[in-house]
Formats: structure tokens, sequence, C-alpha cells
């Protein structure tokens, strides 16, 4: 299955919300719309005998001789993508946090702002395929923050460099191959494949193997060029991708609702879906007050007292792009803030520190008066935050956690 694929490309990435995650596509968020350098290549005289011996096996696949030439010859031994493979991050963020990423209100800003620019593209995209704009253009701000950040890593150096490594070498090698059957079709040469830094590409970040699967040439130009500036073939391609993993027009990914007083939290999980009228008639309510607006299951992340949220089956296409239950709830949400509709109304409560997101919101605030920058405000504790936190508890004479806390919040106060 391509999702499963792609989500084992980088698995974790996703996770952080502030790098990477790779079917279709699936890094998603990335951050912000910054610069990107490309890794160098160093010499490897092992790596250079494996690409021999690669040779030889990309012939024996159909790849034509001048790609192979072309490509091979091109693929260098890249240390920084191997570092990165082995340093992933292993924690999860929270859903809260998950979702202050994804919707961040410059990427909601931008999006509106994609939406109108490529309105006739997008309608023209929904009356082909049947994915509504808003969703395209969310998949698209969670990859790529809407294109700025597409990737600078040229992918058959990348793919080669970790197929040698071998950790996930026959994975690897199959993306390789792809990448020069890519080639070999004349959708883009090997010096314009450009990608993250584990093969993902493209506006909407594909992996090789579902670019061959799912993408299309909706611009009629011979090719399904989702590397340029233009982002028509890759929102297409995305399009394409959903269209036949399932999606259903017009049957929203799913929304916040209300539960009672006294709901039984036997109910909640994924596969455990009711219709419109079975939940009505336990009480569950939109969280606007009005009755659900379709059938699916409801997870509620941190208990009954907190968010709760009616997954359809849309949201089970969107899982098909990246197997991930916070991607696909950062797409939905997203993909709603860019039709104005509001965020995330129930309170989530504090976290395992103690903070609310007003608190840890404050404490970055305070944390930036005092010089010391938080890199934001927007209450997700990562890495420049923590990086702040440790530096004013040095300066403090503090134990150095890099830890947010409460007591930290009524000092700095």
């Amino acid at each position: 299955m391509q999702s499963i694929s792609r989500r084992m490309m980088v698995l974790g990435l996703g996770a952080t919300g502030l790098a990477g995650c790779v079917g279709g596509g699936g890094r998603g968020p990335v951050a912000g719309a910054t610069a990107d350098t490309a890794p160098r290549a160093v010499a490897n005289p092992a790596f250079d005998a494996w690409v021999a011996a690669y040779r030889t096996r990309a012939a024996a696949r159909g790849i034509p001789a001048n790609v192979i030439s072309e490509a091979m010859g091109m693929a260098g031994y890249l240390p920084d993508v191997i570092e990165k493979d082995r340093n992933q991050t292993e924690f999860t963020r929270t859903l809260e946090d998950y979702l202050a990423i994804a919707a961040k209100p410059e990427r909601v800003a931008m999006g509106q702002d994609k939406l109108r620019q490529y309105g006739s593209v997008l309608a023209r995209i929904e009356a082909r395929y049947g994915v509504e704009p808003h969703v395209v253009a969310a998949v698209w701000g969670l990859e790529s923050f809407f294109g700025t950040r597409r990737g600078v890593v040229p992918v058959v150096s990348a793919l080669a460099t970790l197929a040698y490594d071998g950790r996930r070498g026959e994975f690897f090698e199959s993306q390789l191959t792809a990448a020069l059957k890519i080639i070999a079709n004349g959708d883009v040469s090997a010096r314009a494949m450009t990608g993250s830094w584990a093969g993902a590409m493209g506006h909407t970040q594909f992996i090789p193997t579902s670019y061959l699967a799912f993408a299309v040439d909706f611009t009629g130009d011979g090719k399904r060029d989702i590397w340029s500036d233009d982002p028509t073939d890759s929102l297409a391609s995305t399009a394409a991708y959903l269209q036949k993993s399932g999606w259903q027009r017009g049957l929203p990914w799913g929304a916040e609702v209300r539960l009672p007083a006294g709901f039984d939290p036997g109910h909640l999980g994924r596969g455990k879906g009711k219709s419109a009228a079975e939940w009505s008639a336990l009480g569950v309510t939109a969280v606007s007050g009005g009755p659900v607006p379709a059938g699916g299951s409801i997870i509620a992340p941190k208990g009954v007292g907190g968010p709760a949220f009616l997954l359809t089956q849309n949201f089970n296409v969107i899982l098909r792009y990246n197997n991930a239950e916070n991607y696909a709830i950062g797409v939905g949400h997203l993909s709603d803030r860019l039709l104005g509709r509001p965020g995330v109304q129930a309170d989530w409560g504090p976290d395992k520190t103690g903070l609310t997101m007003a608190d840890r919101q404050a404490l970055q605030q305070a944390l930036t008066r005092a010089g010391y920058d938080t890199g934001g405000t927007d209450g997700v504790m990562g890495a420049k935050t923590k990086a702040a936190i440790a530096a004013y508890q040095q300066a403090a004479g503090l134990p150095v956690t890099g830890e947010p806390s409460l007591e930290l919040l009524r000092r700095l106060r």
C-alpha cells in the first residue's frame, strides 16, 4: 500500500510537525517558508562500488542504458542524508500542538491567498477528480508550505545513499529504480529531480513509486511536472491520488463534536463507527449545537471532557495519503480553517507539565521579553523554545533542563 511505504520512508518526521513525514507525499506540516540548503556529496569508494553493482541491477529491470549512465553518473554519497535518517525525532507531538502548527496563522493566511490565486485551476481539478479545492490546498500547505519548501536535495543521490546504507536498503532501492523510470519517461531530468532528504518530491511530496502510480499531466504539456514553480500538476496529482483512494465529494473529513454529560467512553475509537442518527440518539451534536454532519467514528484524545472529533470515510482516505492520525486530522482541520471556519472550540486543558496553551504562550512571551528568542509565541514547546529556556536557566543559575514548568512561568512573570 502506497501510504504505508510513504510513512516508513521518514517515520517520525510527521510527528514532529517541523520537518517532513513521507503514499502520495506526506511530510507535513513543515514549519514555514524558509530556504533549504542542498547537502554536499563526499568521496566514498564503497558507495561507488555499490553504484557500479546497482547499474547492473537497474539494467536488468529495464532502465535504459543512457538513463543509468546519466543519473548514476551524477549520484554522490550524501552523509547528511544518513545523519538525518539516523536521527529522526522519536517523540510525537500532542494533537493540540500538531494542530497549532498545521493551522498557524501564517499558513492559513497564505493558504487563503493560494485558494484565490489558483481558484480556477482548483475548480477544474475538482471537476475532474471530485476533490474539493480547500482539501487539496490543505495537503499542499502541510507538505511544502504551499510550494515554498519543496526540497533541494538531489533525489537520485539521496535514494542511492540510503539504499547503499542498507538500513532500509530494499525499500530505498525500489524508490531509486522508480526514480530512474520517471527520468526515462521524460518527466524530469536527473539533475532537476530534487526533493526532500528521503526522496519525496514536489509541491505535495510524492515518493517515486507513488508518483508512478498517481501523478497526472493536468496541464497537457506531455510531462507530469511536480517540480516546477507551477503547482498545477502537483495539485491535480494529489486529487487523483485521493480520488483513487476512495474520496467522496461532498462528505466532510470529519468535524469537532460535543459529547453529552455522562457519555460512555466505550463508544469512542476508530473502528466503532455509527450513523449520524445513532450518534444523535446518544446525545452527540456538532460543536455548534446542530446535528452531527455524517456518520463515522469518534475519537477524544484527552478523554470525554476534552475535544472530540467525528471521523468519516474521507478521513480514512487522507490516511491513505499519510498513515498518521495527527496528519489526517491536521489536513482536515487546515482545510476547514482555509474556509474561514473556527479552530478547535473545546478546551484542551493542561499538558503533562501542568501548562495550558495560554500558559505556554505566556511563557514564550516572557522569555522573548527577557531577550531569549523562542522563535514565536504559538504555545508549541519546540526546539527553539527549549533552547531559550535552557539559556535563561543557565543565566539565572538554575538547573538547566530546557523544559517548561509552572514554576518557570511564575518566575518570569
